[in-house]
């Protein structure tokens, strides 16, 4: 038996259009680069990426008793996640590479680097060059192969592996599954830029009521390019009976404009993004109808699932088994569904007055000092600290 055997096949920088049941409407081979050039593709990676790899990243422990949650600053993975992963990325740029590769390839690869047990860097690798493979004795490991040929093996405990939704050991690649969309896609603009370099001109059939000889047809062909090459603007005069008569669809025939914007749609729906948050109005004039619930609702339906893979995966793989319980690395999910400032501010008086919040817990979600008194809870009404005697702080306020 071979020192390898398959076990699942990388995803390469090129996708075939189509599969054996489909016939695709393009035969053309897909790229990274190429679904990267069409808006669509890349305003909805865009979109995914630099907002997950905008939310904070906070550390808490839980006491398991009260199941109260305090900030934990001091927590070795904390530290290599929140301020260097690895030595020529931050934070930001770090779970970008990670949210790239998870919305195009649906999978996310990082090298783990140790000193003894403590992790001290995370270095993502290619989801493209990577792939899953199986030894003779079963176990799986990670075979990275470079652009040179070089061939890198890992063990399994050595890779931090982050999936979407897929057969449960590796995750289905949104790229590949929209191959045929993207080609669609590429096609139309290609046929756009064509049209447009042309001056709009369409292929033709030029009739003469008379047999022509080679030389002759040669010349008139060239003449009478212009009617179908080019962009320049000239009149041309057809003689001797000749009739011009247009074979190919012209764009309003064509429907360009209407296909571009159903490819519009069904990369955003590949990519599950609203299409009106990559600016596409087609479906409303303005951004003011309804803009809120549709981002409340990415948020919550797009974008958490994301979180919450890369969030347990953490836990999962690189959290000691210790720590599980009493210990939560997570995205603050609330800074995306933070209000304006005026609801805001009416939000936590309700909650001071209701005694859910102290004031300085309130003052401290709007990033101000705390204040003298501001430690203890105040129940509506008299807005005294629970806990005191009404009477006597009538006396003491002089009732």
């Amino acid at each position: 038996m071979a020192f390898f055997s398959r076990l699942f096949g990388r995803g390469g920088d090129t996708v075939q259009t189509g599969t054996q049941n489909t016939r695709a409407s393009s035969t053309k081979n897909v790229s990274f680069d190429q679904a990267m050039s069409q808006s669509a593709f890349w305003a909805s990676t865009r979109l995914l990426t630099e907002t997950v790899a905008a939310m904070p990243l906070v550390c808490y422990k839980r006491d398991l008793e009260t199941n109260v949650k305090q900030p934990l600053i001091n927590y070795d993975l904390w530290r290599v996640l929140n301020y260097r992963p690895n030595s020529y990325q931050t934070r930001t740029e770090f779970f970008e590479q990670i949210m790239l590769n998870l919305v195009t390839r649906g999978n996310s690869y990082c090298v783990i680097g140790k000193t003894g047990k403590r992790i001290t860097s995370l270095t993502p690798i290619p989801s493209a060059q990577t792939e899953i493979v199986l030894l003779d004795d079963g176990t799986e490991v990670y075979k990275l192969e470079d652009a040179s040929g070089n061939v890198n093996i890992y063990a399994s405990s050595s890779i931090w592996h982050v999936k979407i939704f897929g057969n449960g050991r590796i995750g289905l690649s949104p790229l590949s599954y929209a191959a045929s969309t993207l080609g669609m896609s590429i096609d139309l603009s290609s046929r756009m830029a064509t049209l447009s370099a042309n001056g709009g001109k369409t292929n033709g059939v030029l009739t003469i009521d008379q047999a022509l000889k080679p030389d002759q047809r040669a010349s008139i062909k060239k003449t009478f390019a212009g009617l179908t090459e080019g962009n320049r603007d000239e009149l041309l005069v057809l003689e001797a009976g000749m009739k011009y008569q247009q074979t190919s669809l012209s764009p309003t025939d064509m429907q360009l404009l209407e296909s571009r914007r159903f490819s519009i749609e069904d990369v955003a729906r590949f990519m599950g993004v609203p299409s009106v948050l990559i600016n596409d109005t087609s479906a409303s004039t303005t951004w003011g109808s309804g803009i809120e619930q549709i981002n409340q609702g990415f948020y919550k339906l797009n974008l958490k699932p994301y979180l919450e893979r890369i969030e347990s995966s953490i836990k999962r793989w690189l959290m000691a088994q210790d720590d599980w319980e009493a210990v939560d690395i997570e995205f603050n999910f609330d800074s995306l569904l933070r209000a304006d400032k005026a609801t805001r501010l009416d939000s936590q008086s309700k909650g001071v007055n209701a005694g859910i919040l102290k004031p300085n817990e309130a003052r401290a979600e709007e990033g101000l000092p705390p204040a003298n008194g501001g430690d203890e809870i105040y129940l509506n009404g008299s807005l005294v600290p629970a806990g005191t005697n009404p009477k006597a702080a009538e006396v003491s306020n002089g009732i």
